[in-house]
């Protein structure tokens, strides 16, 4: 056989492979109710202009489960499609004087050729991107359905604003008081802007995070935390010498009667007019600006050092009637509760600082059972639950207790009552950009607020538009856009030009897969109760708070619409590591990018694939190894050379492994079965890089036999069992390869229509033996073991023993004397 058919051509190979995967539509699906269903997603791509290695990962990560699922008997639905909406298009199209539409469409047509050649399975027909108007309609019909339902409102609202950016960010969308895309620090500004009510689902957002069962722990943990669900009581304490009182949120009531000040959050409505009024004007303000300088520069894991002001006022508690002066305080936070906090420093150690530095008294209300504490010699607060003291009628009351009957006091007299509050706070979705999808409302001077007919949707975002280096929308100046009639009165009226939050979008397009093409219903129904909710959804971790929070309140919403009949969008969750190259994660601003279209150049989609399924296990960081990329290419050409040098024998053998076997034909077809269970497991619980490994040593097996052999004494039933089975079970990781082997060993239909190989449990099985455990030859135990078991095994095996450990205890091991598939001796 010459050399030139004994090259792996990963370049004529892939691009083959690739084509008859496409002419065949091989994995375009419909609905099909006799077979079982598998939806397959990974989050879709914002269409940057490339694809990374982090793609890369993300996505082979999604093809082996896809194509695994499909080998396994399910109707596979793995789509495919364009996050495109956003500001790099905006900035972009300013930087370069272009449209960002262009620029877009540009960058989804270089992303598709480059996940074309990486061979993923998609179902193509079902692509579609976020910025046509075929799209959004059905997202602007939900924004009118959801108005009409009082589920979407607008207010004005202290926002978080970045200048750099030209737009509002969700509160989710700040991270450490910077922008969460441009990094830039956000101000706080007013402005009218439109909400969606998740606050109305808060409850069931908490609720059913208990049944996300396929779900990483602390996905679920951060977004319980996000919702931040406190049960507490809200008290009016009176603000002296004036009408209005200071409503505060309390999750320890039973602690009230040990308040001795008040903590308020510098941007409070009261702190300037309790200044005011007390002559503190200057000092009160001076605190506040700076507290806001402070926070915009100060990380989200930082604990400031807690400061605070005097505002000069008091408020009256109204459980004793005591007179407790009201700090101005940068560790309250307007946004948590009311804004307003009853400080009781004995009980809760942020308090118990605050009141040491202003020296501020402390009272004992709770005494821990068995203690005595004495508020003079307290170095800390006593956070946990105890006997009432210092209480009035309640002393002597357990804190459990209490806390409900200091409510219901309360609450006879008017000034309390039980309140549940959430950290969670209605999404605001405004953006004052104009690359998103036009908020569906008009302005009329004599009706007021007015949603857009529904047979008038979508309201299209217009192209002749130009951009201001500024970054301001075009849209509010462009009359064009902007000058429309009152779809209620019919006079003139003002069109709304602010667009939605682009994380909208991504909310609801695992729905709008199921059925992308129908121009007729947002969602068809026998479509959408067929394939949802997502069967394996993967993507990272960050995006656990925003998308994942955001995407599950929808299929809420959708369901409240009569659009769906599920409650979660996505049943399992992955969130895959980073690609980590010199220590860090790879980016551009490091330099330290590797450029996947390189590397398929040199080694071939297949090859990279392989390496970064192979390097680490899913959910870890993947640490780049150029060795790595090498060593996968060459086991792929070790394979290649092995089937090409025995292929007459493949081609011409028949019949499947079978009868008494014996030597290095029963020891292949075992270690073939054994990895057939091995690699199935391993697909099961995702670790591809273990299954891998058990193919690499299937393959050591079938060199070491047919060498052995010197090719003509094993078996050709046997051979050939053993190479089906790599192809197969590396098929998912390595496609184009595998199909081509496939087809060289004499297979008519293709390897991707091919059912997964099934172990045989007999097969499998390892020859077994009785083996005899004596301690100081003494016969203590008998073992079950396989044939040719390594001795450090069995010396662990026969010191676990049950049996041998009452004998061993206590007692030094000298040494351990194993007599080959005989006895263990355990001398001690």
């Amino acid at each position: 056989m010459s050399s030139h058919n004994l090259k792996y051509d990963f370049n004529a190979i892939e691009k083959k492979w690739q084509q008859r995967w496409q002419d065949d539509k091989i994995f375009q699906v419909e609905v099909d109710r006799k077979q079982p269903k598998f939806y397959l997603l990974e989050m879709f791509p914002y269409p940057s202009g490339r694809i990374h290695m982090g793609h890369v990962r993300n996505y082979s990560i999604g093809d082996v489960i896809a194509r695994h699922k499909r080998m396994k008997g399910f109707n596979v639905m793995h789509p495919i499609g364009w996050d495109a909406f956003g500001l790099p298009a905006e900035n972009a199209a300013i930087k370069n004087n272009s449209h960002p539409a262009r620029w877009t469409y540009e960058n989804i047509d270089y992303m598709k050729s480059q996940l074309r050649k990486m061979g993923f399975s998609y179902d193509w027909k079902r692509e579609m991107a976020t910025c046509d108007p075929e799209y959004y309609r059905w997202e602007q019909l939900f924004f009118v359905q959801l108005y009409k339902k009082g589920l979407v409102y607008q207010k004005v609202t202290t926002v978080n604003w970045c200048e750099s950016c030209g737009t509002v960010l969700a509160n989710e969308q700040v991270i450490d008081g910077c922008c969460w895309r441009c990094d830039q620090q956000i101000i706080p500004r007013e402005m009218n802007g439109w909400f969606f009510k998740i606050t109305d689902y808060a409850e069931e957002l908490l609720n059913q995070c208990d049944s996300l069962v396929g779900w990483p722990d602390k996905v679920l943990t951060m977004q319980r935390n996000w919702i931040g669900k406190s049960v507490g009581a809200e008290v009016d304490f009176p603000i002296k010498g004036g009408d209005e009182t200071l409503k505060i949120f309390t999750t320890r009531p039973d602690t009230i009667f040990g308040a001795t000040f008040m903590s308020i959050a510098p941007e409070h409505p009261q702190v300037l007019k309790l200044a005011g009024v007390s002559g503190r004007e200057k000092e009160v303000s001076e605190f506040v600006e700076r507290t806001r300088l402070a926070r915009q520069q100060q990380n989200s894991e930082d604990e400031p050092e807690k400061e605070g002001v005097f505002t000069g006022g008091y408020a009256i508690n109204p459980y004793t009637g005591d007179e407790l002066p009201i700090y101005a305080a940068n560790f309250v936070l307007m946004e948590y509760g009311t804004g307003a906090v009853m400080a009781v420093p004995a009980h809760d150690q942020r308090d118990f600082e605050f009141a040491r530095k202003y020296n501020i008294p402390v009272k004992v209300v709770i005494q821990p059972k068995g203690e005595e504490l004495d508020s003079a010699g307290m170095t800390e607060a006593h956070e946990g639950p105890g006997i009432l003291v210092n209480s009035a009628d309640f002393n002597g009351m357990n804190s459990q207790e209490a806390k409900k009957a200091i409510t219901e006091h309360g609450n006879a007299g008017g000034f309390a009552q039980s309140r549940t509050t959430y950290r969670l706070r209605d999404w605001g979705i405004s953006r004052q950009r104009y690359w998103g999808a036009p908020i569906p409302m008009i302005h009329c001077p004599e009706c007021g607020v007015q949603p857009v007919n529904e047979e008038d949707l979508p309201v299209r975002l217009p192209t002749d538009v130009s951009f201001a280096e500024s970054g301001k929308s075009p849209l509010c100046d462009l009359e064009s856009f902007y000058k429309t009639t009152c779809p209620k009165c019919g006079g003139e009226a003002h069109r709304e030009t602010d667009t939605m939050d682009t994380f909208v979008e991504s909310s609801w397009y695992y729905a709008r897969y199921c059925c992308p093409g129908d121009t007729r219903e947002a969602l068809q129904k026998e479509a959408v109760d067929y394939w949802l909710p997502v069967d394996q959804y993967i993507g990272g971790v960050e995006h656990a708070i925003l998308h994942l929070l955001y995407a599950r309140f929808f299929a809420k919403i959708l369901r409240d619409l009569g659009y769906l009949t599920i409650d979660e969008p996505f049943t399992n969750l992955l969130t895959q590591g980073m690609v980590i190259k010199d220590g860090t994660k790879m980016s551009k601003s490091k330099g330290n990018v590797v450029d996947p279209d390189d590397l398929v150049r040199q080694y071939g989609a297949d090859t990279v694939r392989l390496f970064s399924l192979f390097a680490a296990p899913p959910e870890r960081d993947l640490e780049w190894s150029d060795k790595g990329v090498e060593g996968a290419h060459r086991f792929l050409n070790r394979i290649y050379r092995f089937v090409m040098e025995n292929r007459e024998i493949l081609l011409e053998t028949r019949g499947k492994a079978a009868g008494s076997l014996a030597g290095a034909d029963r020891d292949l077809h075992r270690k073939t079965h054994q990895s057939i269970r091995k690699v199935s497991r391993d697909f099961e619980s995702l670790h591809f890089n273990t299954a891998i490994s058990a193919i690499m040593e299937l393959m050591n097996s079938l060199s070491a036999a047919a060498g052995e052999s010197s090719k003509t004494n094993i078996a050709s039933t046997v051979m050939k069992e053993a190479v089906e089975a790599i192809i197969q079970l590396l098929s998912p990781m390595a496609p184009h390869f595998c199909e081509e082997l496939w087809e060289i060993i004499g297979h008519k239909s293709q390897l991707s229509r091919s059912q997964w190989p099934v172990f045989d449990q007999e097969a499998a099985r390892e020859d077994e033996i009785t083996l005899v455990v004596q301690v100081n030859g003494k016969l203590r135990s008998r073992m079950t073991v396989a044939l040719g078991e390594n001795e450090e095994t069995l010396k662990k095996m026969a010191l676990a023993d049950q049996n041998v450990g009452k004998f061993i205890a206590d007692k030094d091991i000298r040494k351990i004397i194993v007599v080959k598939n005989k006895l263990i001796n355990i001398v001690v």
